[in-house]
């Protein structure tokens, strides 16, 4: 009997006791849809679109005490259905294309941070462009054209787009059309305009240096002749299902990294991530 008391007292201590200090902590999931990622862009451009999120997952990993899980996707619903497995515990990528990924996929989101670029700013235009040889200056002078816009969930080249050419009295159909990508919209310009079609679309500010960088047209053969306001670029956005505590830790990890130089060059940012002002919940 005593050696049994000594035993249930024994295993009642070893329960009761704290977990080891070394104990593993569950991975922090981290989706990353930045259009400038390397993962998801390519090194036509020297310099630029190469931003090494791996570096940025190993500075959460050291500031936060977790580990990272990194899925690189361009779309959310690619990331949470073939990549992740239904997790998001971090999304960083264009601001309206992650606000409009969540809500599709009925996942709540509360934007903590913002990514700065080379230039320092959080945000991005839409660039109308006409084909080189073409008489149009301004957009005012796109009456009658066959305009191509952005899909719906980029803002910077549909609703900033559809915006502007409002503004200037340009007349659009009731149903806007649109191509997927900057690089589409590029090459079905030069494409119908050979055919004698007057013709514009909006393209990213951030894709121009890609289209001709990557050869999807050569140099020269696009003009601009409108810019569209600024929209946010890049956002942090936590799940908000995340505890309190999580999510300020990892707000306070993103604010920390634009304190390595290092890790800003990489990053190719010329503060890091910064603070919201007046957040979007």
């Amino acid at each position: 009997m005593n050696f049994l008391r000594t035993l249930a007292v024994a295993l009642l201590a070893l329960l009761a006791s704290p977990a080891p200090a070394g104990e593993a902590k569950s991975p922090l999931t981290v989706i990353v849809m930045d259009p400038l990622a390397a993962q998801l862009s390519c090194p036509c451009v020297a310099g630029y679109a190469q931003r090494d999120y791996p570096k940025l997952a190993a500075h959460i990993e050291k500031t936060v005490g977790r580990p990272v899980k990194l899925h690189f996707a361009e779309t959310l619903n690619e990331a949470l259905n073939k990549k992740s497995g239904g997790k998001a515990d971090l999304i960083i990528g264009k601001d309206s294309v992650v606000r409009a990924g969540a809500k599709e996929a009925g996942l709540g989101v509360v934007a903590v941070a913002s990514l700065t670029g080379k230039d320092g700013k959080t945000t991005q235009t839409g660039l109308v462009v006409v084909p080189a040889r073409d008489p149009a200056l301004l957009v005012s002078d796109l009456k009658g054209y066959r305009i191509l816009f952005g899909p719906a969930d980029c803002d910077e080249k549909h609703g900033a787009g559809l915006k502007l050419f409002k503004e200037n009295e340009v007349k659009l159909p009731e149903k806007p059309e649109t191509c997927n990508s900057c690089s589409v919209g590029a090459t079905q310009v030069l494409k119908l305009s050979k055919d004698g079609i007057k013709v514009a679309t909006v393209v990213s500010s951030y894709a121009q240096p890609l289209l001709e960088g990557c050869g999807t047209i050569k140099k020269g053969e696009l003009r601009v002749v409108g810019e569209t306001e600024p929209v946010p670029f890049i956002g942090a956005f936590a799940s908000d299902k995340l505890s309190a505590d999580d999510r300020a830790a990892v707000e306070k990890a993103l604010l920390s990294a634009g304190k390595s130089a290092e890790l800003c060059k990489a990053m190719e940012t010329k503060h890091g991530f910064v603070a919201l002002s007046g957040k979007k919940k």
